[in-house]
Order: C-alpha cells, then structure tokens, then sequence
C-alpha cells in the first residue's frame, strides 16, 4: 500500500484514520458579509453543536472560499477532484452544448475531464464510502470507482431504497441506515445522509468517507432561526458519532446562502431577458446554470448567469448591464475563465453577477415562482463564496492562505 496518492497533479497522504469529509450544502460562515451571522455560529451560540464548539476552541475553525459561480455541482467535483471547474469541467447544475445546440444536466460523467481523490486511493487499496443527498450527484461522484461491497460504495439518500450490489456497493440500505427514504425536499433528506455516514463508520469503517447533503433548509431559513439551529443540532449529533469513532472529521461547503427579497418580501430578480430586449440585442440566449431538477426552492434563480451572443453585442453588455441595480459584474468570457477557473467551451460570451441580495433570471414568464413557500434565499455570486472550513484536529492555518473548499482533502490528509 502506497504512502502517498498524486491525484491531478495534487498529493495526498494515506490516512492514518478514518477520514470523513463532508460538504454542508448552502452552509453560510459567520464573518464579514455573512447574513445574520453563520449558520454554525448561531447554532454554538445556542449551546447545540458541541462538537462544532470543540472544533472552534481546540481544533480548526476557519473560513475558506468556493468556486465560482457558486453551486452545488462545480463546487463538489472541485473538493472530491482537488481542482478547479477548468481542470475537472464541472462549471454548473446545467449548460448549454453549443455543439449539439441542446441545453443540458451536467450530472453525466462522460462531461468529467479528470479523476477524483476516491477513484485514484481506491486503486492504491482505500476503502472509501460516498453517501450523497440528491442522486444528481452520486454519479458524478462515483465516476471511476469499482463498487465493492465492504470496500466501495456510493449511494444517495434520494434513492436508497433502489442500491444495489451491483451499481452502489451495497443494499438494503433502508434497513442498514434505520429511516425511511425521505422525501427529496425535506431535512430528513441531509439527515440520512449522516445516519447512514454513521451505520458504514460501524459496518466497514471506510479509509475515506464523503457526505455530502442538500440546501433545502438553508434555502428556506436564516442562519440562527429556530429550524435551522433544529437543523445542525441534528448533523452534531452525527457527527459527534463518527468522532467517537475515532474518524477525522474535516467539514465545508459548496456554497454560502444570501437572502435575495426585498422590503415586501418579493424576490429581488433582474430578468435578463427583457433587460436585453431593451438594447436591442437580438440573437441571445441566457443559461442559468442554477438550473436542476429541484427548483422548488429557488425556482431556478441565483447569482450567476452566462450569456451567449453575437460579437458585436459583447462590448455594449460589458459597457452598459453594470449600470443595472443589483448587479456586481459583468465579464467577457476570458476575462471569467481567467478569474474564476472555468472552462471556456462551457460557458457564454458574457458572465453576469449579482449583488448579495439579488437575482437573475432569465424572463418572468420562465419561472415558476409558485413553489416559494418563504422569502426567497438563493446563491450563485461571489457573495455567496465564503465558506466553513472546519476539522476536529488543531492545524495551523498560515494567516492569508488563501485556502479554497477543495483544499479540504490536502488539510485532512496531509496536514493532520
């Protein structure tokens, strides 16, 4: 067994633990900027995550940055591949295939351009368990490990009741993890991921285990807030468990969360499509690449959109869309690529960002609204870029290090 795994270009230990990473989906830091304060904090605060409260007095409690933009697939594939969208290929939940001229899920694996950690360990002999909320993830996730019973599997809560030996490395799930499968739009749904990181802790104590959950609750209540504070109450206790079982818990997120209503409670949306119209672009086509297929609660609104247009139109939007309330910046698309690590075959020719309190969209009439049930809180921008960094061990954290989500395995790995 090999002391060291090179994975695109990054090295990484073997672990010496059991080491769990996982990725709190929407997890707002604390910190400048934060909205009414981070979802961790409060919760400490309120005496509910004492394991949190360790991890803050002895262990490593930091704040780290995501990729933008700021969603869930591109910032997952960074922490489980090491790198950035412009290595891996992963630049959003959705994008628009200019060579089929089809708009599309980025939930294939075929659209992956590299390997992840778990693939490259699992060659050198790691255990490892993958345990995801929504199945949009499990796929890419597991893209290039040999499910194995004992020693590999990856499974999602969503579908737990359909793992098979065969596909997932295991069965029965249902009965393994002891809840039912939850509804997909549920807290449930984040908690059976923890309670099944807990049931393979004790049934094969992986080498290296991911969970990674779902954002419903952050999307739905403010850091602090009685339901959330409920809610990471509950992932504690969890992971309480797993650091009894002697594992190395290193936690992030995927992204912050932002409030984006205004005064009556209305989203705070700049629909890009009219506002176009409006300067006589003609030709256009914007693409959100918030877009999945679980738009209850944010009904397919956040921070980033990409814009694909004729030339002679590129300088005009770069020029006058800044103008527009609400919106932080407008980049060509090498000026995106260059900043932000993006593939440029997978964007537009314009990238356009948000403010902290807002949105945008594309065009009313493509929306559907109807399933926000509370004042609308989505991501997307880079307000939504920090994050919680957080491990169950003392690190020393170089002050300015300028430490990203997809550093977490170097820091569990090499650093513990």
């Amino acid at each position: 067994m090999t002391q060291t795994v090179t994975v695109n270009d990054r090295s990484y230990n073997f672990p010496k633990a059991p080491t769990v990473i996982v990725c709190v989906d929407g997890s707002e830091p604390g910190g400048e900027g934060s909205d009414g304060g981070g979802y961790i904090e409060k919760a400490i605060e309120a005496g509910l995550m004492p394991l949190m409260a360790s991890a803050q007095e002895r262990g490593t409690f930091e704040i780290a940055e995501c990729v933008i933009p700021s969603f869930t697939n591109p910032n997952n594939l960074s922490i489980v591949t090491g790198r950035p969208p412009a290595v891996h290929g992963i630049c959003g939940n959705f994008y628009y295939d200019t060579a089929s001229g089809n708009e599309v899920m980025m939930n294939d694996p075929q659209l992956l351009r590299c390997g992840t950690i778990f693939e490259a360990f699992q060659k050198e002999g790691a255990t490892v368990a993958l345990v995801t909320a929504k199945d949009k993830l499990r796929r890419l996730l597991g893209h290039g490990v040999s499910m194995s019973p004992g020693k590999a599997v990856c499974f999602s809560a969503e579908k737990a009741n359909e793992a098979t030996l065969a596909e997932h490395g295991i069965s029965d799930v249902v009965e393994r993890v002891g809840m039912p499968v939850p509804n997909v739009y549920s807290a449930e749904l984040s908690e059976f991921v923890f309670a099944a990181g807990v049931a393979l802790m004790e049934e094969m104590r992986p080498d290296i285990m991911y969970l990674s959950t779902t954002d419903y609750i952050q999307h739905k209540h403010a850091p602090g807030t009685p339901v959330a504070n409920e809610f990471y109450a509950m992932m504690d206790r969890y992971l309480s468990a797993l650091d009894k079982a002697g594992a190395v818990i290193a936690l992030t997120a995927d992204h912050g969360m932002k409030a984006k209503f205004d005064d009556e409670n209305q989203p705070n949306v700049i629909y890009l499509d009219p506002l176009l119209e409006s300067k006589q672009i003609q030709n256009f086509r914007v693409i959100l690449p918030i877009t999945d297929p679980y738009v209850v609660h944010h009904g397919a609104l956040g921070g980033f959109a990409t814009i694909y247009v004729e030339d002679q139109y590129i300088d005009l939007l770069v020029k006058e869309l800044p103008k527009t309330t609400g919106i932080e910046c407008v980049l060509r698309k090498d000026e995106a690529c260059e900043r932000f690590g993006l593939p440029g075959d997978r964007i537009g020719d314009v990238v356009v960002i948000s403010k902290a309190g807002y949105v945008v969209g594309s065009a009313p009439s493509k929306h559907d609204l109807s399933g926000l049930k509370e004042p609308l809180r989505s991501h997307g921008g880079i307000s939504e870029q920090k994050v919680p960094f957080i491990l169950n061990r003392p690190l020393t954290v170089p002050v300015d290090s300028g430490i990203r989500n997809f550093d977490i395995f170097d820091y569990a790995l090499n650093r513990v």
